[in-house]
């Protein structure tokens, strides 16, 4: 791969017929339309955060340096952003005033900057790169150098590495946060659509688990339906069996569930319920884990992490039943005191035994010292959930 320096574009030059935009949140073109800002294989604009890109600015008011940018000179004579995407749509912001900064005190834009800063802003000499090269060449050195600063996360890079008309299909739906959808979406899906959190549920759903294979697979179709309608069938399935929105939900494997249990029947208005009940239930520490144990016929009381008897209970239940069966002559583990067997008169050591449910906890016993009984291990076991 070739490399030029240039130290002589300015950010006036690099910034000149600037178009950002607004709905989708990305820098499109500068250098009067030579420089594509944002290719198909760069991440979505995420230095709009009031932070990142003021400080951009910051930089160059103050004369700091703002690092090397990277272009890629592509077949056709155009020049597209390798490296610098996220500073080169900073300036571009200030420069067409649609980014304000705090400066000498006040808020302003660069419109309200004195003719003297404005000259310093817009004449800062940036220091770039110019490759060419062969996509692979191109591809793989975006991601080296992007290893500093933000780090590219793994679907950024998918995105990158399998760039095409796919890929765009796909960020036209799940990449824009202005998609109306994205409120009904984030009730069950985890992150940001803007760092192709949203898009990485939808391909991780509709591959099974294999996104990358998939978009190898994909990359130059036009047609990204199959991926739309597995997502939709998700969303929808899970919103139509949960009717009512918990904050639990949110990041949940849904894909393996639906693929678990979508064939199964449930009423709805019974889900709610029970949902609701085991929500309320102080005993269950895992709340996340009731909606796959409701899908499973409330059958895996693992999945909701049952609160345990804490010591205080164990020590006095133990101290209680020792004493009576010492008094009796029997086991203090009740199952052995009603055996014939050769622990029929045992006393257990704390160690030995296991703090159970008399009445199991999901057939509505509470985890409550007057529901709790000491068993030795081997019949604690034995008795299971009965």
């Amino acid at each position: 791969m070739n490399t030029e320096l240039h130290t002589d574009i300015t950010i006036g030059d690099i910034c000149k017929g600037f178009v950002y935009n607004e709905q989708e949140g990305k820098g499109l073109f500068g250098m009067n339309g030579r420089l594509i800002i944002q290719p198909e294989y760069q991440r979505n604009y995420i230095y709009n955060d009031g932070r990142k890109d003021v400080a951009v600015i910051d930089s160059v008011l103050h004369g700091y340096p703002l690092g090397l940018i990277y272009l890629n000179r592509r077949p056709d004579g155009l020049l597209e952003v390798l490296d610098g995407q996220q500073r080169i749509t900073s300036l571009g912001r200030f420069l067409t005033n649609k980014l304000t900064v705090r400066y000498d005190g006040r808020e302003q834009k660069y419109y309200s900057l004195n003719a003297e800063l404005q000259q310093l802003f817009s004449k800062t000499h940036l220091t770039l790169y110019i490759c060419e090269g062969t996509e692979e060449e191109i591809k793989k050195w975006f991601k080296i150098i992007n290893i500093a600063g933000v780090p590219l996360n793994d679907q950024e890079m998918y995105n990158a590495i399998y760039s095409g008309p796919f890929v765009t299909a796909l960020k036209a739906v799940y990449s824009n946060s202005l998609n109306p959808m994205q409120q009904k979406w984030g009730t069950y899906v985890k992150g940001d659509p803007k760092r192709q959190e949203v898009l990485a549920t939808a391909l991780d759903w509709v591959s099974h688990g294999n996104t990358e294979g998939y978009m190898a697979a994909h990359r130059q179709d036009t047609d990204i339906t199959p991926v739309t309608t597995c997502f939709d069938s998700i969303i929808d399935w899970v919103s139509a069996t949960f009717p009512t929105p918990h904050n639990e939900q949110k990041g949940l494997p849904w894909g393996t569930l639906y693929e678990k249990y979508h064939n199964t029947p449930y009423n709805p208005d019974e889900v709610d319920r029970r949902v609701f009940e085991l929500m309320q239930d102080d005993a269950v520490t895992n709340k996340r884990g009731i909606f796959e144990y409701v899908l499973g016929g409330c059958t895996d009381p693992k999945l909701l992490n049952i609160r345990l008897f804490d010591k205080r209970t164990i020590k006095t239940v133990y101290e209680r039943q020792t004493a009576e069966a010492k008094a009796k002559g029997v086991s203090n583990c009740p199952y052995c005191a009603m055996s014939s067997g050769p622990n029929h008169s045992r006393i257990w050591k704390p160690t030995e035994m296991d703090a159970d449910h008399v009445t199991a906890w999901s057939r509505g016993g509470s985890t409550s010292i007057d529901n709790c009984q000491m068993l030795c291990k081997t019949h604690n076991r034995a008795k299971g959930n009965r």
